[in-house]
């Protein structure tokens, strides 16, 4: 059977790095903004039981985003069709700089709990030799 800490640090290590692989998401939704047909992609967290009922956080599936891509306006692109638009992304820079922010802050909490778990581990074992 795990201990409190090993369950802790699995926890929160999981965590972070469910929101380190939306971070990185977030990264190529924000470069791939201005690309040409270029779906933004997301992804949902699942909760994944270990050997010794402890769970995890892992990212799930990359899915791209059904929402209608922009239609611009430009009848010099290459891509432009006889009418002189083609398809933008469908990349909200609003929203991906709120997903980068609420990412970055739960990596933060979950590298607390994993620091606090680590002190109070330390503490026992202080108390533990004495």
């Amino acid at each position: 059977m795990a201990s409190s800490f090993e369950t802790a640090s699995s926890v929160s290590a999981s965590a972070m790095a469910a929101q380190a692989e939306r971070l990185r998401l977030v990264s190529e939704n924000i470069a791939n903004a201005d690309t040409p047909g270029y779906r933004r992609k997301t992804t949902a967290f699942e909760r994944v039981l270990g050997a010794s009922d402890s769970a995890r956080i892992e990212a799930g599936p990359v899915r791209l985003s059904n929402t209608a891509l922009e239609r611009i306006h430009d009848p010099g692109h290459p891509l432009a069709n006889a009418d002189g638009y083609y398809d933008g992304s469908n990349v909200n820079l609003i929203t991906e700089i709120a997903d980068a922010r609420e990412a970055q802050r739960s990596y933060d909490a979950n590298l607390r709990l994993f620091d606090q778990a680590r002190q109070m581990t330390q503490r026992l074992l202080d108390i533990i030799r004495r």
